[in-house]
């Protein structure tokens, strides 16, 4: 069986899945308060596409699928899909990311698949108050309690914390805080420009380094060794139970090790978050492509796959980055 090699050698074994465009929340750093043109249903994969993308991919080598959004809970029959991918038997780990403002009542049926392993929820406050500010959405105490109901699952959990220049840096301490009696894992995440119009004015550069000077200000850290592709720099604090990670997603020290590709909701395969997309997955299939043209369209496109970040954004054809996350996959 031939596996997803890229022409750095680097082989490809997880894939981001944005399983619907469309999300409940309006986050500032995501899209525009008015939303996003969202794509007509017809345009966008069907469960049954994805699970058949999702399978050539494992039989290509890919062991890791992250099922993203928009908010994926958004999409009708969405767990039916979870249980559907669950059959996979080449698929080692099934992970989700979500905003937690839906999925309270399906944790008890996500608990029952072996496959899901990991849930990252994306809390980015913990004062009602400036949540509401953030996503432009009241629904800080229905999020709240899906984060005490997953910290209480089986399920591991995450929580992803864009750091946002003069929104939330002054909550970082909280959220560590947060480590030392509950089981979670916090990932500060660099803000990253795609929120549907064009990177915001930012006054402050709230990079990897200086999110870490905040973070040992008031706690002493221990580096982590990680997965050689993870794409967090993580720490343990003594006594505490979780653990705190930063991603680098903008400054993109993380692309060398990469192990990752992307497939939109739409169908669009992405080699890198910031490229501009390189083929449509949906119509290739539409017309109706083998899954072996499927294989030799994969192995051909990972070779492309640029050294990093930098070259991929250099690279786009569509001009600067404008999308919204929502868009992309998450």
């Amino acid at each position: 069986m031939s596996n997803l090699i890229d022409s750095f050698g680097r082989q490809i074994t997880y894939v981001r899945l944005a399983v619907t465009d469309r999300c409940n929340l309006r986050c500032q750093y995501c899209m525009p308060a008015q939303g996003i043109d969202i794509v007509p249903k017809q345009e966008l994969l069907t469960f049954k596409e994805m699970y058949r993308l999702i399978r050539v991919l494992t039989e290509l080598g890919v062991k890791k699928v992250r099922l993203t959004g928009g908010e994926p809970f958004v999409r009708k029959d969405f767990v039916g899909f979870l249980e559907m991918l669950s059959h996979n038997d080449l698929l080692d780990a099934i992970n989700i990311t979500t905003n937690g403002a839906l999925i309270s009542k399906h944790i008890n049926t996500i608990e029952k698949l072996e496959k899901v392993k990991n849930i990252n929820l994306s809390i980015d406050s913990l004062q009602r108050e400036k949540f509401t500010k953030i996503t432009r959405r009241d629904v800080f105490p229905e999020v709240y309690k899906t984060f005490e109901l997953l910290e209480k699952s089986s399920l591991n959990l995450k929580l992803n914390v864009v750091v946002q220049a003069g929104f939330n840096t002054d909550e970082i301490l909280d959220f560590v805080k947060l480590t030392e009696h509950k089981n979670v894992a916090i990932r500060f995440i660099e803000e990253m420009p795609f929120n549907g119009k064009g990177q915001r004015e930012i006054q402050e550069n709230w990079t990897y380094k200086k999110i870490l000077e905040e973070i040992q200000t008031q706690f002493n850290v221990v580096k982590i060794k990680s997965e050689k592709s993870s794409t967090s720099q993580n720490f343990s604090i003594e006594n505490h139970l979780g653990t705190v990670g930063i991603i680098p997603a903008f400054t993109r020290t993380i692309c060398s090790d990469c192990n990752r590709i992307r497939i939109t909701s739409t169908g669009t395969f992405k080699n890198c978050l910031f490229d501009d997309g390189v083929f449509n997955l949906r119509d290739f299939i539409r017309k109706g492509a083998s899954n072996e043209d499927l294989k030799e369209l994969f192995l051909s496109l990972v070779k492309q796959k640029p050294a990093n970040g930098f070259i991929a954004e250099g690279n786009r054809k569509k001009g600067d980055v404008t999308e919204s996350m929502s868009t992309i996959g998450g």
